[in-house]
Order: C-alpha cells, then structure tokens, then sequence
C-alpha cells in the first residue's frame, strides 16, 4: 500500500506500519498511544477557545508519539489528524523540538506560521 498522501482510508495501515514500540505487549497499547492525538487535539482546542496552553504536556505527548512512529511519521501523523487551525500550534512545537521535516507530503510547512504566544511559552521552559 502506497502512502504517498496519508488519508482516512490508509492511516491506519500507515500508523501500524509506522509503530514501533519495542515493549508493546498487545494492540491495546498501540491504541493507547494513537489516542495521545486526540489528548493534544483537545489541548489544542483549550488553547484556540481559552488561550490556555499546556506546553509540557503537550511536549510530553509529542515526545511519546515520535518515540513510538518515528520523527517524520509522527509529524505526518499530526499534520494528518489535527484541523488545519491547529497547525500552527503544532508546527510550533514540533519545530522546538526539533522534530519537524524540511517537508511532508499532507501540508505545505512554509505556509504554516509559528504561534508567537506558544513560542514565548516554550522559551521559559529552557
């Protein structure tokens, strides 16, 4: 199966091809982890109604999702399942942590702008 362009229909092939977690003992865990996407997307939501944002645990999932798909499947991931409005927040994030890719197939990275509120936020954690 070619995943050239993550969609609906291949993701999940595409997130267990991905997956690699040495101590996984049963497809629960592998749940376990892809459902750290909907913990940042609900934080992204916080932050976009509120102005709230939880940056280290934000990190803290991120960190745990590139651990287990590797560095560009993780951001492709993300790209993939989050609404476009909280690209930005995201690309902020994965750019503090050096995780982004020059370029993924789902969205055009130049586009994206860095968030300068969740940036100043990351900079006092250093």
């Amino acid at each position: 199966m070619l995943f050239d362009i993550l969609n609906d229909e291949n993701f999940m092939m595409f997130a267990m091809k991905s997956y690699t977690n040495p101590q996984c003992k049963n497809i629960d865990e592998f749940y376990e982890d892809l459902n750290r996407i909907k913990y940042i997307k609900r934080l992204m939501g916080k932050y976009n109604k509120k102005g709230i944002i939880k940056a280290r645990l934000i990190l803290n999932h991120i960190i745990i999702l590139n651990n287990v798909f590797g560095n560009e499947s993780c951001c492709r991931i993300l790209f993939h399942k989050l609404e476009p409005e909280f690209h930005s927040p995201i690309k902020t994030f994965l750019e503090f942590l050096n995780y982004l890719p020059k370029e993924i197939p789902e969205v055009s990275l130049q586009e994206i702008p860095k968030e300068h509120k969740i940036l100043i936020e990351l900079e006092k954690m250093i």
